[in-house]
């Protein structure tokens, strides 16, 4: 059950961590390493929200040598009939555009990111719709921190938890695999500790086609064999399976959501994909396409234009955020205690990027020059969903299939937002 109705609107990854840069005075060490217990010191007894200001504070706090007070506030009483979610990630592109979804539902939610993939400025736009700090809260915090997510878990009573938390490029995977391996596989380990411990007994849980590879045969369907390819997907599919063993011994529910590639936006225009500069060589097509129509990148890099496809370039079925987040959302609806269900979620057809990139041509008005570059390691040519199964457990279909009108609105969002989510 969630709350009364929906909301009215006011208005419209997590990562194991990055090293830090060691400095040359013992002065600036002492201070930092004070500062740094300071900023844990806040997250671990405070449960309340750990608001936009908590966060930039322990950012500041790492960065150098301000100081600050802070104050203890009880935890907020939910309302009857409404469910608290945890939301993992939920500062990235596909985690925050679900807890919009979320929020708009009547459902409390707590987002945890450590804010390297993800954006505050995601976050800020969620609190300006919802500045009701009963409703929505943030939690600067890494899941590979189990000191940290213990914490999160005992001071919080989440009837839910929606993983999001991951790094997702197949390129960075093959060259930095242990980063994959530790962010998705041993992170879902301690979160499902943690759930374990405090007894949360549903989980929907942000998984990937690339865990199937390069199939034989297409359409993939759930019972398609996982041979994947890449770490991302072997990561992805370690994390699958942590997951179902688990369910095995106990009563948790679960549904795993297996994404093609997600593209768009909020139609509405609150949010959209930010693309971290440092990982442009990395990100999706859609961010590169935009990137290459506005003069921040030269031109679009095809990688790979001589795969067995109907014109050379890999296939892919693109699903819209909104349809994703829609599908999350109906898991959550549908997970039952004790039992494991698994979807695909795409559109049931497939597109080529050549296909993809005239359809950002015509949304962005701009003639992108291309350049065809040698193979991306870890790729495969040709890849789509049959999405039967969702379609007719979950009464879920894709309702934003034509990529054309897909790519204009979140054009739309990207031209008024060309620097992401820097001035929000």
């Amino acid at each position: 059950m969630v709350g009364k109705g929906r909301i009215k609107k006011s208005g419209s990854g997590m990562d194991f961590g990055l090293s830090k840069p060691k400095t040359n005075t013992s002065m600036k060490v002492a201070a930092a390493v004070s500062l740094t217990v300071l900023c844990m010191i806040m997250l671990q007894h405070s449960s309340h929200t750990v608001s936009t200001t908590h966060h930039e504070v322990c950012i500041m706090l790492q960065h150098s040598s301000h100081t600050v007070s802070t104050t203890h506030h009880e935890l907020p009483k939910l309302e009857e009939g409404v469910q608290h979610i945890l939301v993992t990630g939920g500062a990235g592109y596909i985690g925050s555009h679900a807890s919009l979804r979320l929020l708009e539902d009547g459902y409390m939610v707590t987002i945890v990111d450590n804010l390297s993939r993800g954006n505050i400025g995601a976050i800020r736009v969620l609190q300006q719709l919802f500045p009701n700090s009963n409703q929505l809260r943030f939690i600067f915090a890494d899941l590979g921190d189990k000191r940290a997510v213990d914490k999160i878990f005992k001071n919080n009573a989440f009837d839910a938890v929606m993983h999001f938390a991951a790094v997702a490029y197949v390129g960075e995977s093959t060259l930095d695999p242990l980063r994959y391996y530790h962010n998705i596989t041993s992170n879902t380990l301690t979160l499902l500790e943690a759930m374990f411990v405090n007894n949360v007994n549903k989980l929907i849980y942000s998984s990937t086609c690339a865990t199937y590879g390069e199939p034989k045969m297409m359409p993939i369907t759930e019972d398609t064999p996982q041979v994947p390819i890449n770490p991302y997907g072997k990561a992805k599919k370690m994390a699958e399976e942590m997951i179902r063993d688990y369910a095995r011994s106990s009563d948790l529910g679960v549904t795993i959501l297996r994404y093609f590639n997600v593209i768009g936006s909020d139609p509405e225009g609150r949010l959209g994909e930010a693309p971290r500069p440092e990982l442009r060589n990395h990100g999706r097509i859609s961010g590169a396409c935009f990137d290459a129509a506005m003069g921040i990148i030269p031109g679009l890099q095809i990688k790979g234009t001589d795969y067995e496809t109907r014109d050379g370039t890999c296939i892919r079925d693109y699903i819209h955020v909104t349809d994703l987040v829609d599908a999350h959302v109906k898991a959550l609806n549908n997970t039952r205690l004790g039992e494991v269900s698994i979807y695909n979620v795409g559109t049931g057809k497939g597109s080529s990027v050549k296909e993809f990139v005239e359809a950002c041509k015509k949304a962005t008005g701009v003639n992108i020059t291309v350049v065809s570059l040698e193979r991306r390691p870890g790729d495969y040519a040709e890849v789509y969903s049959n999405p039967s199964k969702i379609q007719s457990e979950l009464n879920w279909s894709a309702q934003y299939t034509d990529l054309t009108e897909t790519l204009t609105v979140a054009w739309r969002w990207r031209k008024s937002h060309p620097n992401g989510y820097a001035n929000q």
